[in-house]
């Protein structure tokens, strides 16, 4: 790899996909400036001024506001602050002015939108308390994790325990059963750091597949254990765990509580934290509360509120004293006392109540609802949901899949429903600018809430213009198809968005591709690059198009992952992928161990099953992009051949001395792939 290739490195690639190389070249010319003007140390002393300059910072941050930001993380101001560090904290400040700016209005963007992007550096004592709580009741009973458990609430023993990264890998798989293969987790008493920064790397990608968002966060700072980094990412796995059956899909149910004034597409549109506040406001006011809930911080500090929903779901817990009382914490502590009654786990304390604690009050909320919902159990009635076609079941998963991409790109909206929210063109130009950037028209964009129906088309027709720009093929879809919802053409245009996306990374990286000689990389490149691949390693599978039937079984893509890193696949574990129980445990442990090596990959273990011709494209170029910006090495001859065993999943798993994966060479990169 040349040096005018590589340009400029940096060793966190979650950090460095934040920036374009122009980006990283004009930064890093400005810190050496700076480095060799202050004597060749730059410290929290003199970083304020340069800071002042950038983009994001200038005219609306003093310089003391920025040396009080960087006195948080840096107690000691002549401590010298390297280059990594520069970039981490300039994107930690950004989000702080964001948010500071942001704090006035109300949005109704995703929860999962905040605890990780708003970087504040002072761990909040009570949700650490509560999610320590979370973590020894659910996780006590784990085989490999109970002898770390239970974890002291008020010590360190959290920031410590994911250091290793089996537990965040455990509580994603808590919070969506099945996202990581258990197999894939390096669970030895003792980790090296490549092992650690290999479940570090495992536990992102997946935190990303079930709708974290995770900008600004990198291995490393778990590994580190960085208290505010930490909490933030374990929120929003909590959240997503007790907010998982807040849809209709699940719980059709949850029609009742809206008025047939509600357009239904309206409804599915909800993200989980709007539905919860929908529910409450349902209960209440059937209770006789006169007001209206909007958030769980400032609208529930007199604990009125949750009076009256315990009144109205369990009034033989209900006490006229708890409305009777003036003094908002007495109120607060009977309305603890009561929810107890009803099992609902007690994760926050009075104090959290009349401070309006949002995340803590949003989690005791959820849990009510999880215990008594009130609502009615005869799904008769409820015509919502219809049997699904096979069609309506991959749409399903695609939906699901170009939802999680897009969320992954770190733009401002958060979607929760991929088909409605896509509707007004507005995160489809978001999505644009961030894979094109400067092929939007801001100026002619109409930002939501949007009332004007003619507004939301003319966003949607400037995304067609682009994407003929962009030379897609559109020739059946206009922008009144994607106002009115069309969801088959919808989601041939996201996916001809996440192909130039892919491919425009592989572009990147074209000079690595022999006989490329600049040219654009294509599907076919992609597929001789991984039949080459596997051919070099010694093993004779060969596919001929992503659609062959035989990647079901898995064995390709086990044999192509194993080809871009030796011994990462444990053959002892694969199956012969013949039965469908062996397809659906190799294809498990294939996305488990993409996600390991630092590909960032969304689809679902039933799209290699079923040979979806899009998803194991993918899944292959994002193989390919991984093993392209890795240091060149000699191909090896020594690979240990595949042993295919029916073996039991049950005890390869419980096994926690099973052989690890090879740590990665000295100075390699674990890289994420936008895809």
């Amino acid at each position: 790899m040349s040096a005018g290739f590589v340009g400029v490195v940096v060793s966190d690639p979650s950090l460095q996909g934040h920036f374009t190389q122009v980006e990283l070249r004009s930064l890093k010319a400005k810190f050496l400036s700076l480095k060799r003007d202050s004597g060749g140390h730059v410290t929290t002393k003199n970083l304020p001024g340069l800071m002042k300059k950038l983009r994001g910072l200038s005219d609306v941050v003093s310089e003391d506001d920025i040396a009080a930001f960087l006195s948080e993380v840096y107690t000691d101001a002549d401590q010298d602050i390297e280059f990594e560090s520069f970039l981490r904290e300039y994107l930690n400040l950004q989000a702080r002015v964001s948010s500071d700016q942001g704090a006035s209005k109300s949005s109704s963007s995703s929860f999962l939108k905040s605890s990780t992007t708003t970087l504040l550096h002072n761990p909040n004592q009570a949700e650490k308390s509560s999610y320590v709580a979370h973590i020894n009741s659910y996780l006590g009973d784990d085989p490999f994790l109970k002898k770390y458990l239970p974890m002291d609430p008020e010590g360190d023993d959290l920031f410590n325990l994911v250091r290793d990264g089996v537990v965040l890998c455990k509580l994603i798989n808590l919070a969506v059963p099945g996202t990581i293969d258990e197999r894939a987790i390096n669970k030895k008493r003792v980790l090296n750091p490549w092992e650690r920064n290999e479940n570090h790397t495992l536990c992102l990608n997946s935190a990303k597949a079930i709708g974290c968002t995770v900008v600004n966060l990198g291995a490393q700072d778990l590994v580190e254990g960085r208290p505010h980094l930490v909490l933030g990412l374990i929120s929003q796995i909590i959240k997503i765990q007790l907010l998982a059956d807040l849809n209709l899909k699940k719980m059709p149910q949850l029609v009742e509580i809206f008025d047939d004034s509600r357009d239904i597409d309206e409804v599915l549109s909800l993200s989980p934290e709007r539905l919860l506040l929908q529910w409450m406001n349902y209960h209440i006011k059937r209770a006789g509360y006169k007001k209206t809930i909007n958030n769980f911080s400032s609208d529930i500090k007199d604990g009125e509120a949750y009076a009256y929903l315990i009144k109205a779901l369990a009034p033989e817990y209900s006490s006229e004293t708890s409305f009777e009382t003036k003094d908002p914490t007495v109120r607060a502590k009977m309305v603890l006392e009561q929810a107890d009654k009803l099992d609902c786990k007690r994760y926050l304390s009075p104090k959290d109540i009349t401070e309006g604690s949002p995340n803590l009050n949003l989690a005791f909320v959820a849990q009510i609802f999880q215990h008594r919902n009130g609502l009615t159990t005869d799904t008769k009635q409820i015509n919502l949901t219809q049997s699904a076609s096979r069609d309506d079941i991959i749409l399903s998963r695609e939906e699901r899949t170009f939802r999680m991409w897009i969320n992954s790109l770190g733009i401002a909206t958060y979607v929760n429903n991929l088909f409605e929210d896509v509707r007004n063109g507005w995160v489809l130009l978001e999505v644009l600018d961030k894979v094109s950037p400067g092929s939007v028209n801001w100026k002619i964009a109409t930002k939501p809430p949007i009332k004007m129906p003619f507004r939301k088309l003319e966003n949607c027709n400037q995304v067609i213009k682009i994407g003929k720009q962009l030379k897609f093929s559109l020739v059946n879809l206009a922008g009144n198809d994607i106002v009115q919802g069309n969801k088959k053409l919808i989601v041939a245009l996201l996916w001809q968005l996440m192909r130039f996306n892919i491919l425009q990374l592989l572009n990147k990286l074209r000079f690595h591709s022999q006989g490329s000689q600049g040219k654009e990389i294509t599907d076919a490149d992609i597929l001789s690059w991984a039949n080459n691949k596997v051919k070099a390693s010694g093993r004779n599978s060969r596919i001929e198009s992503f659609k062959e039937k035989n990647l079901s079984s898995g064995i390709f893509f086990l044999e192509l992952l194993s080809a871009v890193q030796p011994r990462v696949v444990n053959w002892k574990v694969v199956s012969k992928g013949i039965e469908d129980d062996e397809k659906k445990l190799n294809a498990t442990y294939i996305i488990s161990i993409a996600r390991k090596l630092g590909c960032s990959v969304f689809l679902l273990p039933d799209d290699i099953i079923e040979v979806n011709q899009k998803m194991t494209l993918t899944l292959t170029a994002s193989i390919m992009y991984w093993s392209l910006q890795k240091p060149q090495q000699p191909e090896t001859s020594e690979q240990p051949e595949p042993s295919y065993v029916a073996s039991d999943a049950a005890s390869d798993i419980a096994s926690e001395d099973a052989a690890s994966p090879m740590a990665p060479s000295e100075g390699e990169e674990v890289n994420s792939f936008c895809l």
